[in-house]
């Protein structure tokens, strides 16, 4: 389906994007629940914010008021977490030392808190993933690429030999997303002999007036979620449902 005043290029070309944004924060989802944090570098500094002359470009921030920085993503999500004009204290690493920094936020032109640096994650993991998939677009397959790349890496099955189907978006903290067409990604699922579904919180409503005999839905809004349900299938507990 193509939305008025798009073109089919340009659709695809987005949904190219959207994948492969979707299997880069799958990479970092991964790579934090495998117990390896993203390396957190400020890259750049604006003039005349609160970061100005506080902090210096490679600073590598390990902890905001005392919660562990794994990610770009979980960095913003502390600063953002705490109203206009609070004091945060930057634990960084600066040439080999580490030094504390208190930064008082200011707001920016929406009126979020910001302290005025930009910041990148590394991977820290001594391997990396590549996903051979073709003709495949969107941010949809964002927690299965997460739970495929889990389990390439961990020893156990994390299926524990059931076909197990799914679908939602991911960010780099492991939060799921709701997607579009869900019932016919069920009707999919049932057909390729699929167990169980995964299926992002949000689209459980939608989701439970599909047809789906026999198919249960399993109710994820993180990755732990999803990772909790495989652990209850291959227990044969039962888990939270739509």
């Amino acid at each position: 389906m193509i939305p008025p005043g798009e073109t089919q290029q340009q659709v695809d070309k987005e949904n190219q994007a959207d994948f492969a944004n979707s299997q880069s924060a799958a990479a970092s989802a991964a790579d934090i629940a495998l117990g390896y944090p993203l390396k957190v570098t400020v890259s750049s500094i604006t003039k005349g914010t609160p970061a100005d002359g506080k902090l210096q470009a490679n600073d590598v921030i390990t902890e905001v008021d005392g919660q562990k920085i794994d990610s770009a993503d979980r960095l913003v999500q502390i600063i953002r977490s705490k109203p206009v004009g609070t004091s945060l204290r930057f634990t960084v690493v600066r040439n080999g030392s580490t030094v504390t920094i208190p930064i008082t936020t200011a707001a920016d032109d929406q009126g979020n808190p910001r302290a005025g640096f930009v910041a990148t994650g590394t991977p820290t993991a001594p391997f990396t993933f590549s996903v051979p998939i073709e003709n495949v677009g969107g941010p949809s397959a964002g927690l299965m690429l997460t739970l495929g790349m889990i389990d390439k890496i961990e020893p156990e099955d994390l299926t524990g030999g059931h076909i197990i189907a799914g679908t939602g978006t991911i960010d780099a903290l492991g939060n799921v997303g709701p997607i579009g067409g869900i019932a016919q990604k069920l009707v999919a699922a049932k057909g390729a002999g699929a167990e169980f579904f995964l299926t992002p919180a949000a689209n459980c409503a939608e989701a439970k007036g599909a047809d789906r005999p026999g198919l249960p839905l399993y109710k994820v809004s993180t990755l732990q979620d999803a990772l909790t349900a495989l652990g209850d299938i291959r227990a044969g507990d039962p888990a939270p449902t739509c």
